[in-house]
């Protein structure tokens, strides 16, 4: 499991890159758009590109941010408690996450469903094909799905195995003292 676990964060490290430099290349999309506005032109359609590019990079971009153990957690309870207490609240933390992801996951995959068998696009002078942003928006948000129910068996292995340890080097809060 162990190992799984490193793979997927390697994997996530890998998106992680690949979110950064499409959101760069948005900020460079952006400002060419600027200095073409000051120019008197006008690229067009940069604020429904960087709309699609921010709910696709977010969604690729939070299982990177779970295996960083950099999602937002209160944990004023967890930091008091004995190794198993606080093992049996990362398994409750991670066991709501992946239900989330999942149910996020299924109910897109609803929304992209309709947009590929209504062909719709979007009501912008781009006329974009709504299913391009969408389907990169669900494969993250099936990405992240994978990645936190991957963690949660992982952690429920190591839970099983009273490695509380792994426990919270998989899922623990970050930053704890």
């Amino acid at each position: 499991m162990t190992s799984l676990v490193n793979l997927l964060r390697r994997i996530n490290d890998r998106i992680a890159i690949a979110v950064g430099l499409v959101l760069l290349a948005c900020v460079v999309f952006t400002l060419i758009e600027i200095i073409a506005r000051r120019l008197g032109g006008s690229l067009g359609g940069v604020d429904e590109i960087s709309g699609y590019v921010m709910a696709i990079t977010t969604s690729w971009g939070i299982s990177y941010a779970l295996t960083e153990q950099a999602h937002v957690r209160i944990d004023l309870l967890r930091q008091r408690l004995v190794p198993l207490g606080r093992a049996i609240f990362d398994i409750l933390s991670l066991i709501c996450l992946s239900g989330t992801a999942i149910v996020v996951a299924w109910r897109g995959w609803g929304v992209l469903e309709k947009t590929l068998s209504t062909g719709a696009r979007a009501n912008t002078p781009l006329e974009t094909p709504l299913w391009i942003p969408q389907t990169l928006w669900w494969a993250g948000w099936v990405w992240f799905a994978l990645s936190a129910s991957i963690l949660l068996v992982s952690v429920l292995v190591k839970f099983l195995a009273s490695d509380y340890k792994s426990v919270d080097a998989i899922a623990g809060a970050r930053g704890e003292a």
